[in-house]
């Protein structure tokens, strides 16, 4: 496939990504198993471990935002991000008591928040305008290709030489680094004259207004409709999936997303983000109504896998928009409000959708979540009509934008 119009900066950092997803997913799937058999700790614990988790990458995504719209060389704060985790991350192999691996994932988590927002800004600088979506669709495709090789490796690794759990968190180390060394060799700040920075003194982060402001409370809906992805799983096993082929169905979830994000991404260059966008969430309504209705485990395979759909549709696309709708020197701090929004609302879409599951069953769960992404892509194509024009509009290829009329 062609990809005009991918800078350097943008293949970097899919192999950046792709080694750091291998690097993490030899360790995140077997995580719950080392915590509760190996080190003792129960389920809330377990639980407690991922909610900390989540809540710290999004705090410090906002903050690494704002700094980044203030520094000279965004690259830095992206290698320290990506240092952070890559190093601490492979401690759990030391862990003795369940609240060191507390502590090392909390780590990992503060270098994934330092790096995220930082390093989405700079694809942004790096890539034209007409190009952003296959720039976005390029780095998640990548980055969900290393959620597929890193459970094959730690499967293989487990299967053949290595026995004990800690040996396959040590190794996983080597991907780590190597993201590392790329990131040092290879990544390179925009130059001056293509980046414009915030003339903003204060590091405090500043409400974000009009069009942005209203994206992100639409998202923040539709995330709230988005529970954890173990509901997912505990669906499948319900439906009649054994426990030995779970891994597999999350493997079909990633393989489509590696092989639709980036495709769909060049379609929103195309076609439009917002007309993108709508077909992910049209796409993500359908799949929880028919998690809702299934009551046969192949149907649980489908379902995964149209699953993974959308998240191809909506990946690139919701990032774009983003690039396209914040100034220039405001792109670091409008990336950290995204990733803050999407980390604010998973926390209480979780503890909703377990709360339905437990007292009115799981098809009832699923039923309300796909009711409240439905208000959600309603207001959204409302808002898309009512919004005026704005300069990101000019950009867009055809068609009615996320933020009003698209670019030619």
């Amino acid at each position: 496939m062609k990809l005009r119009g991918v800078a350097p900066n943008v293949w970097v950092f899919g192999c950046v990504s792709f080694l750091t997803d291998v690097s993490s997913d030899m360790i995140y799937p077997l995580l719950p198993a080392f915590l509760t058999v190996t080190l003792g700790a129960g389920a809330g614990f377990v639980g407690l471990v991922e909610g900390l988790a989540e809540s710290t990458a999004a705090f410090f995504t906002l903050a690494s935002g704002v700094w980044a719209d203030r520094s000279k060389d965004r690259g830095r704060l992206v290698l320290l991000g990506y240092s952070l985790s890559s190093l601490s991350r492979p401690l759990v192999s030391l862990a003795q008591t369940p609240w060191v691996v507390l502590f090392i994932r909390f780590t990992d988590r503060v270098g994934k928040g330092i790096r995220t927002s930082p390093r989405d800004a700079l694809i942004a600088d790096s890539t034209d305008d007409r190009h952003r979506g296959r720039a976005y669709g390029l780095h998640r495709s990548m980055d969900h290709a290393g959620a597929v090789v890193g459970p094959l490796v730690a499967t293989l690794l487990l299967a053949t030489c290595v026995k004990d759990l800690r040996v396959l968190f040590a190794c996983a180390a080597v991907p780590g680094l190597l993201a590392v060394a790329l990131i040092l060799w290879k990544v390179r700040e925009v130059p001056a004259e293509r980046r414009v920075l915030s003339v903003r003194r204060s590091v405090r982060p500043r409400l974000p207004s009009g069009r942005l402001r209203a994206y992100l409370l639409i998202l923040l809906v539709f995330i709230l409709s988005c529970s954890s992805d173990a509901f997912l799983l505990l669906r499948a096993a319900d439906l009649g999936v054994p426990a030995y082929l779970l891994p597999a169905v999350w493997m079909l979830f990633n393989l489509v997303k590696a092989a639709t994000t980036l495709p769909l991404g060049i379609l929103s260059d195309r076609i439009g983000r917002r007309r993108v966008i709508l077909y992910g969430w049209t796409v993500y309504i359908a799949v929880y109504v028919g998690f809702a209705l299934a009551d046969q485990a192949w149907q649980a395979w489908a379902l995964f896998a149209a699953y993974g759909l959308f998240y191809g549709f909506t990946e690139g696309s919701e990032r774009a928009v983003l690039a396209d709708t914040a100034p220039p020197e405001e792109r670091g701090e409008a990336f950290g409000w995204y990733y803050f929004v999407v980390g604010l609302g998973s926390l209480p879409a979780s503890l909703l959708f377990g709360a339905v599951w437990q007292s009115a069953g799981a098809p009832a769960a699923f039923l309300l979540s796909a009711a409240i992404s439905s208000v959600a892509a309603v207001a959204m194509a409302v808002f898309m009509r009512i919004a005026p024009s704005t300069r990101a509009a000019t950009v867009l290829s055809a068609g009615p934008s996320l933020l009003g009329p698209e670019r030619k």
